[in-house]
């Protein structure tokens, strides 16, 4: 798994992408305060090498709590910038600071 950020000059915004390598996986998503933890909102696209990438406009200056669903299973990210307890979930969420 990976993160990259590429900040935008010109713009307000971070390109943010998010790389999972799970070549057995079916379906993946990264789910979180960006996009109100829906799913469907995340879906990372399946490469031909079985990886699965995503990239997302980010609003700079902010924090935001995420996680990847890979089959169904709420995963966090080994590389996120820190961790955060949330008490809604009863765990550990990564966060991604812009």
């Amino acid at each position: 798994m990976a993160i990259k950020k590429q900040y935008i000059k010109s713009k307000p915004v971070c390109k943010v992408t998010f790389l999972v390598e799970a070549k057995e996986a079916q379906d993946i998503s990264v789910v979180g305060d960006f996009n109100n933890w829906d799913v469907s909102d995340g879906v990372l696209s399946k490469l031909k090498n079985g990886n699965f990438k995503g990239i997302f406009d980010l609003d700079k200056d902010a924090s935001y709590e995420f996680k990847y669903v890979i089959d169904g299973t709420f995963i966090n990210e080994p590389e996120s910038d820190f961790f955060k307890w949330n008490e809604f979930a009863g765990n550990e969420n990564g966060v991604l600071e812009i």
